[in-house]
């Protein structure tokens, strides 16, 4: 598939995890996708042999963690040499990351860091995005991450996510539910952040839930560990409402439920708004 050639539609998914491979498999009529996690799978030769076991039955997207989109070191080549050797063995669509750092100066964060929200840096990470989207080969996705401290800076995070657009041609994966927990925590509404995104570069997202922290007064967490809230679902209607996706996934990455049937709710709910545009 060229890079500017359209992507196709997937309908609705779910993450990938090895504690509901079985139940994957089980109800595989139920799920139209797998996200695999990219990261478990480089340099390992059984997890590739399970994957295209996987891709038999399910298109399959890989989702990095460590391309580092933000920093201003050079690119690890490495890296995304196996990034790409784990989409070319699934025929992958697209290959998705985060718009943050994850390392910089030699030094591994451990975690997904927001970047400093300006216009130069938008531009540089714009021009770094599409060198790794060429790299790759395939369409490149960021994703907006949640972010516990709010960086100062001339740009709001969507004028930052449009600015970077602006520069590449790279595409957005939007995380509704990062989105409801960053309004939440910093105070703004997610329907104008939305209205100031450029909604048709917009071709996935992503959905979760996170067990409420129980005080007004504390932070809201994003733990994938719960139900996606009406809040998250009312955003995926209101976003599909202006905008076509080409693909909506489901992460549950902890507080897996003994009944699969609670995941199987969530994803019927999701390919219902995307059916009908409004949720139950």
């Amino acid at each position: 598939m060229g890079l500017r050639e359209p992507l196709p539609n997937l309908g609705v998914g779910l993450g990938y995890r090895s504690q509901l491979r079985d139940r994957i498999r089980d109800h595989a009529q139920e799920i139209d996708w797998l996200e695999i996690v990219t990261d478990g799978f480089l340099d390992d030769p059984d997890g590739l042999r399970e994957l295209r076991r996987l891709n038999e039955v399910f298109p399959i997207v890989p989702h990095s963690l460590e391309m580092s989109v933000g920093s201003v070191e050079p690119l690890d080549d490495d890296y995304l040499r196996g990034v790409a050797a784990v989409a070319d063995a699934v025929d992958a669509p697209w290959v998705s990351d985060h718009l943050c750092f994850t390392r910089e100066n030699g030094i591994e964060l451990g975690s997904l860091a927001p970047v400093q929200r300006t216009r130069q840096n938008a531009r540089r990470i714009a021009e770094r995005a599409q060198r790794i989207q060429e790299l790759l080969g395939r369409r490149l996705l960021l994703e907006n991450i949640t972010y516990y401290l709010d960086l100062p800076g001339e740009l709001t995070e969507a004028e930052m996510i449009a600015e970077v657009m602006r520069h590449c041609d790279c595409g957005i994966l939007l995380d509704l539910n990062n989105l409801a927990i960053n309004a939440r925590n910093h105070g703004f509404d997610p329907v104008e952040f939305l209205a100031a995104l450029p909604l048709d570069r917009v071709e996935q997202v992503h959905l979760a839930g996170s067990v409420p922290v129980g005080d007004p007064d504390l932070q809201q967490i994003d733990t994938h560990d719960a139900q996606v809230s009406a809040e998250v679902l009312e955003l995926l209607a209101h976003l599909l409402d202006r905008q076509p996706v080409k693909g909506i996934l489901l992460e549950r990455d902890d507080g897996f439920p003994d009944d699969f049937e609670e995941i199987v709710r969530d994803l019927r709910q999701a390919r219902e708004i995307m059916l009908s545009g409004s949720p139950r």
